[in-house]
């Protein structure tokens, strides 16, 4: 199975660099309160996205696939810190999925559901949203996505670091994350929409744990929402993406940016991303 990757100097090179893309006109009229430091806005493109208590745009950012900011110096120029020691949310945002981690200055930054928040430079005022999708790995912050992206080097259960091919190698690989940044991996010998693994009393399921997700909500804006869906496993939603079956791996322990299940195998049990090909018909 091929899997498409973007090496990590190319990636902060395109990062430091892209000041300057077009604007775009999309318009987010904030929904809540003045009095909240973060708040949800309704954008005509996005639908519902983060904002600050001015309505301008919140982003994260695909390289933060381990909790912590791998966006510094000259990137931090073009996507500024949001930092709020106690943010006052706006209906429809929860307080436990905000946190708060140190930087590598020292310095604070507020986190959403294990993201770190920026704003974006080239965004003039409250209701741009211009840093989406730039370089494939700036995406606007959303209360309600179904699946994310992150940009993270490969490390098996072996402690072995592997490349976008499962052999060892250094190599950062973007992959499918859910919402909180929890790898999702398939099973190679499934089939289209079709689960291969997991038993009818699910007794193996803490090994690789279905992705129970009945419905596909939104997507960051590189994917294509349409390569997802839902099937039933034993009266249970599992979310598929282009037929393949995603799954938890259990040994990751729910930490975000870890990737052991790579090594299973290796590639038994791969990471998918927009390169994938679809899961072969039974």
């Amino acid at each position: 199975m091929k899997i498409n990757f973007i090496k990590s100097s190319a990636m902060l090179a395109l990062v430091v660099g892209l000041t300057s893309c077009s604007k775009n006109n999309n318009n987010a009229s904030n929904t809540q309160a003045s009095t909240a430091t973060v708040q949800l806005a309704t954008s005509a493109k996005f639908g519902s996205i983060l904002t600050d208590k001015t309505g301008r745009t919140l982003y994260s950012f695909a390289l933060d696939a381990a909790a912590q900011s791998n966006c510094n110096g000259n990137c931090a120029v073009t996507w500024p810190v949001f930092y709020d020691t106690a943010p006052a949310l706006g209906t429809g945002l929860k307080s436990t999925d905000f946190g708060v981690i140190t930087r590598a200055d020292n310095s604070k930054q507020t986190t959403y559901k294990g993201w770190p928040l920026y704003y974006y430079a080239g965004d003039s005022k409250g209701g741009d949203i211009n840093g989406d999708g730039i370089g494939k790995i700036w995406f606007v912050s959303k209360p309600d996505y179904t699946v994310m992206l992150a940009n993270e080097q490969l490390t098996g259960a072996d402690g072995v670091a592997y490349n976008s091919q499962y052999k060892p190698g250094a190599e950062v690989v973007q992959y499918i994350t859910d919402d909180y940044g929890r790898t999702l991996y398939s099973f190679i010998k499934d089939k289209a929409n079709t689960n291969t693994y997991t038993k009818s009393d699910f007794s193996n399921d803490s090994v690789w744990p279905v992705d129970q997700v009945p419905a596909v909500l939104n997507v960051p804006s590189i994917l294509d929402k349409s390569m997802f869906g839902s099937i039933t496993v034993f009266g249970k939603p599992q979310l598929t993406f282009k037929g393949w079956p995603m799954y938890y791996f259990g040994a990751d322990g729910g930490v975000k940016g870890s990737n052991k299940g790579v090594s299973v195998g290796p590639g038994a049990w791969p990471v998918e991303n927009t390169a994938t090909a679809a899961a072969p018909a039974n």
